[in-house]
C-alpha cells in the first residue's frame, strides 16, 4: 500500500487535486481487510474462529480497518460480534456492503477453518481484484472432516494451485504444512500458525455464574467433558439436511468405543477426587449424545455429582465457564482451544475421522495431552491422565500457561508476516 501511494507522489505528471488526494492517502495509512470466517453457528467451535481472529488483529493491528464476509452469523452470533468489535463491518454475501468491500479492501485474510473453506471466494477475489489474499490457521487434509472418502486429484490441485497464490498461509498443525509442501505448494510464507480460536474471548459472565449456581458447581471444582461422535449427524439439526447411512452406522460402530474412556475417568474423578464433571456440548448435537453415551450410562451414585447440560449454549456462556473449571476432557477440539487460549488445563481425544488438526497439540507442546481412540495404548492413558489433572490441578494449569504463552508469541509472529504482506513494516 505504501509503495502505491509513494508512486503516486513521486509522478511528475500529477494535476494538484490527484497530489491532494494522494497526500491525503498517504497520511491514513489504515490497511482494510476483509475477514472471510463465520462458517456456522451450530458450533461454538466454529463461532469463535472469528471473534479470535479479530482480537489478534485488534492487538496487533489497531489501526486496520476490518469488514468481516459472513456465511453465516444467525442465532444472536451477529450482535455478539458487533457488541465485541463495535467498529465491525459486516458484509453479507450478495449485500452492497460486500462490493463495496471488493472495491476498497486492500487483502482478504481467509480465517480458521477446517479445511481452505472458501476456497471459491478466494479464486474469485484474486479473478476479480488482482490484489493480495493470506491464509490463517486451517488444516489441509486429503478427506475433509465431513466427508466418507478422499477428495480428487482435480479438487487437490485446485487447492495446492490457491496455496501457492496466497501471499502467506498459516496451517493449524504440521501434518497439514507437510502434506501441503509434499504435494508442491509454493506460497511464499507456509508455517504452522495457530488456529484463531485460541484468541477467542468472548464472555458472558451473567448467564455462567447463574448456570453453575443453579448446579452448584464451584469455580475450581469441576471439570468438564465433551462427547462426541465420528460424523457430526447435521440431519438431527439443520432442516433440508438429508440422512447418512453411511455416517450413522459409522458412528453407531463406534460410539461406545470412544465414550467408554470418557466415562470411565468420570467415575474416577468423582470416587478419587472433591470435584465435579459438567458434561457439556460443543455443538447442537451433542446434548443428546452426552445424555445417552455418559451420562444416563453412569451409577446413580457417581450422577450425583455429573451435571448434564441439557442445553446448547453461545460461545460466551461456555468460555466463561470453561474459566471457571479445573479443566476440560472429551472428543473436541475447539473446546480445548478455548481453554488453552485462557490457561485452561484440557485434554484432546481425537480419531480419524477429524482429520490431523488434533495434531496441533503437539505443536504447541502438549503431546501428553493429546489421545488416539483409535490406538489402543493411547486409550490406557486417558484415565491416568484425567485423574492427574483433577489431582494435580496446579501442575496441569502451569503447563496450560506454557502452551499459552507458545501461542501468543506465535499469534504475533503471524501479525508481522501480515503487516509484512499489507506493506505496514
Amino acid at each position: 500500500m505504501r509503495r502505491r501511494i509513494f508512486l503516486q507522489l513521486s509522478s511528475g505528471a500529477l494535476l494538484v487535486a490527484g497530489l491532494e488526494t494522494a497526500l491525503a492517502e498517504a497520511s491514513d495509512l489504515e490497511p482494510r481487510i476483509l475477514l472471510r470466517s463465520s462458517w456456522q453457528t451450530v458450533n461454538i467451535g466454529d463461532i469463535a474462529h472469528t471473534p479470535g481472529v479479530l482480537r489478534i488483529l485488534r492487538t496487533h493491528l489497531p489501526k486496520a480497518k476490518v469488514t468481516l464476509w459472513p456465511s453465516n452469523v444467525d442465532n444472536g452470533v451477529e450482535q455478539l460480534l458487533l457488541n465485541e468489535f463495535p467498529g465491525l463491518t459486516i458484509a453479507k454475501p450478495g449485500s452492497e456492503e460486500l462490493k463495496h468491500a471488493f472495491n476498497q479492501c486492500d487483502f482478504l485474510l481467509h480465517g480458521s477453518g477446517a479445511s481452505i473453506v472458501a476456497e471459491r471466494d478466494l479464486i474469485r477475489w484474486k479473478k476479480e481484484t488482482g490484489k493480495p489474499y493470506g491464509i490463517y490457521g486451517i488444516t489441509f487434509p486429503r478427506k475433509k472432516s465431513s466427508a466418507t472418502s478422499d477428495r480428487t486429484r482435480k479438487d487437490m490441485e485446485r487447492s495446492i494451485q490457491v496455496l501457492t497464490d496466497a501471499q502467506f498461509v498459516f496451517f493449524r498443525d504440521s501434518k497439514s504444512l507437510e502434506l501441503a509442501k509434499s504435494l508442491d505448494a509454493k506460497s511464499p510464507v507456509m508455517e504452522f500458525g495457530p488456529d484463531g480460536a485460541f484468541a477467542c474471548d468472548l464472555r458472558d459472565d451473567e448467564k455462567a455464574e447463574q448456570f453453575l449456581a443453579e448446579n452448584k458447581l464451584e469455580a475450581g471444582k469441576f471439570l468438564c467433558c465433551i462427547p462426541r461422535l465420528r460424523y457430526t449427524p447435521y440431519w438431527t439439526i439443520k432442516k433440508g439436511r438429508a440422512f447418512d447411512p453411511v455416517k450413522h452406522a459409522r458412528n453407531e460402530e463406534m460410539k461406545e468405543h470412544d465414550h467408554a474412556p470418557l466415562r470411565t475417568a468420570i467415575e474416577r474423578v468423582v470416587k478419587e477426587t472433591d470435584k465435579k464433571i459438567l458434561i457439556c456440548p460443543e455443538d447442537r448435537t451433542q446434548m443428546a449424545v452426552g445424555k445417552e453415551m455418559l451420562y444416563d450410562k453412569l451409577p446413580q451414585k457417581i450422577r450425583e455429582r455429573v451435571v448434564w447440560r441439557p442445553h446448547y449454549w453461545l460461545t460466551g456462556e461456555a468460555v466463561s465457564v470453561y474459566i471457571c473449571s479445573a479443566g476440560l476432557f472429551g472428543n473436541e477440539m475447539h473446546s480445548p482451544i478455548m481453554c488453552i487460549g485462557h490457561g485452561v488445563p484440557a485434554i484432546v481425544c481425537r480419531f480419524a475421522e477429524q482429520t490431523s488438526k488434533g495434531y496441533m497439540w503437539e505443536d504447541i507442546g502438549l503431546n501428553d495431552w493429546l489421545f488416539d481412540h483409535d490406538s489402543e495404548s493411547d486409550r490406557k492413558r486417558i484415565v491416568p491422565t484425567v485423574l492427574k489433572m483433577a489431582k494435580e490441578n496446579a501442575a496441569a494449569k502451569a503447563k496450560a500457561a506454557q502452551a499459552q504463552k507458545l501461542v501468543q508469541q506465535k499469534q504475533a509472529e503471524t501479525m508481522r508476516t501480515l503487516a509484512t504482506a499489507l506493506d505496514l513494516s
